[in-house]
């Protein structure tokens, strides 16, 4: 009867537990990563980390991920296979929204655990806008602490976790300390997979540059 008990609250307790690819849950929305190793389901926590959700649907309402890249690996020096992969608008400024306030990990509760996604930064937190990370074993190094801010986590990837893997296997080198990928993973396109779309309407001049050039 004990370990039955057990097993009840591990189920419940699994971040996992309630988030699937395959259908709409309550509190999350659902994007499909299409990805040139395969696509990738993510589920974002709306009612724990609306800003950070918010703004990432903005992006990929708007269509300013579609045709970014998987850029960068970061991989465990004693265990290569953990670690995160990184992607999102990098630089270009012609993608850019806005920087948003910090969600930590304390506040959110939301972990990072296996198959995280989390908000890159630049700088101090609210610095975060465009760029993103999905981590690959659990790294509570990047959860908040006393003496440090953490990293924003909002939500999982819940179908294509063998695709994460899959770049995190992909050869690196270059700057930042070796860890850029050598052969970037195209990204097709982001498609939102629940709920209604709204686009910012703001300018898109990577799409105008892009009809010029053609």
């Amino acid at each position: 009867m004990r370990a039955l008990v057990l097993l009840l609250a591990l189920l419940l307790s699994a971040p996992a537990a309630a988030q699937r690819a395959d259908r709409a849950t309550p509190g999350f929305v659902r994007v499909r990563l299409e990805t040139a190793l395969g696509n990738i389901v993510l589920a974002l926590n709306a009612k724990r980390a609306p800003i950070s959700t918010a703004n990432f649907m903005r992006y990929v309402d708007d269509g300013r991920f579609d045709g970014i890249s998987f850029y960068r690996v970061a991989r465990n020096r004693k265990a290569p296979q953990f670690g995160f992969v990184q992607s999102g608008i990098r630089t270009d400024a012609r993608r850019f929204l806005d920087t948003i306030a910090h969600e930590p990990t304390s506040t959110t509760g939301i972990r990072h655990l296996d198959m995280t996604i989390s908000m890159a930064r630049r700088g101090e937190p609210g610095s975060a806008n465009g760029n993103w990370f999905i981590t690959v074993g659990a790294m509570p190094s990047m959860d908040a602490g006393a003496a440090q801010p953490g990293y924003a986590a909002f939500g999982r990837v819940v179908g294509g976790q063998e695709v994460v893997r899959h770049i995190l296997a992909q050869p690196t080198g270059g700057g930042m300390g070796g860890t850029m990928l050598m052969k970037p993973v195209y990204v097709r396109r982001a498609v939102r997979l629940d709920g209604v779309a709204r686009p910012t309407g703001r300018p898109r001049p990577w799409i105008i540059e892009r009809r010029t050039d053609g």
